[in-house]
């Protein structure tokens, strides 16, 4: 694969506990890092999608969504 590049999207504004949101870049050359940012800056708003996108094919090759958690993992209740 030559440069690959991803993107982080998100249907709302993201947080970043990991650098300043001034600091991250637009595009990232590597998944991992990219999909590590994207999975900690998921705020707890019920309904906030983040995703990390392959730019040259429009892969999505991360997702996550605050308000299906629990559904996703196989979770009945987080508190149980």
């Amino acid at each position: 694969m030559a440069s690959a590049h991803y993107r982080i999207e998100s249907n709302r504004p993201l947080t970043s506990r990991l650098l300043p949101l001034s600091k991250l870049p637009d595009m990232f050359e590597d998944r991992a890092l990219a999909v590590a940012i994207a999975a900690k800056s998921v705020a707890r708003a019920a309904g906030q999608e983040v995703r990390v996108v392959h730019v040259p094919s429009g892969e999505i090759v991360f997702r996550t969504c605050s308000s299906d958690a629990p559904a996703r993992y196989g979770f009945d209740d987080f508190d149980a």
